[in-house]
């Protein structure tokens, strides 16, 4: 137990995780789905930055002398996390639009509806 109080951002992290695949996995609205995707992807964001944090550490910028210490925080997966940021946009904007022409054609956003109307329905 002591160990999920201490990585408190880890835990955090799997949890909304979970929240999201649920989400993503449970619900016929394609607007909820999109919206369990954005949670899941906030979540890996949140573990891949608490894991790339050290406590007491600087940034790696060595200003005057250095003094040997190596206590630098990694910039790499913060790096990372910004690309991932902008992907999980582009990603979530053309989910969204996919889901508005979804609803001009059919005229709902509900998936089993949409998959109803194509003829696709799983009783065949």
């Amino acid at each position: 137990m002591t160990g999920l109080l201490v990585n408190y951002y880890e835990t955090a992290a799997i949890i909304l995780f979970g929240v999201g695949f649920t989400t993503l996995m449970f619900h016929n609205n394609l607007i909820k789905k999109i919206i369990g995707l954005n949670i899941m992807d906030t979540a890996i964001f949140l573990f891949f930055i608490a894991k790339g944090y050290i406590a007491g550490g600087e940034a790696p910028i060595i200003r005057g002398e250095f003094n040997g210490v190596l206590n630098y925080v990694n910039p790499v997966p913060t790096a990372l996390m910004l690309t991932g940021i902008v992907v999980a946009v582009t990603t979530t904007a053309f989910a969204l639009g996919l889901t508005i022409k979804l609803n001009e054609k059919y005229g709902t956003i509900d998936l089993d509806k949409i998959m109803e109307m194509r003829g696709n329905s799983d009783d065949k």
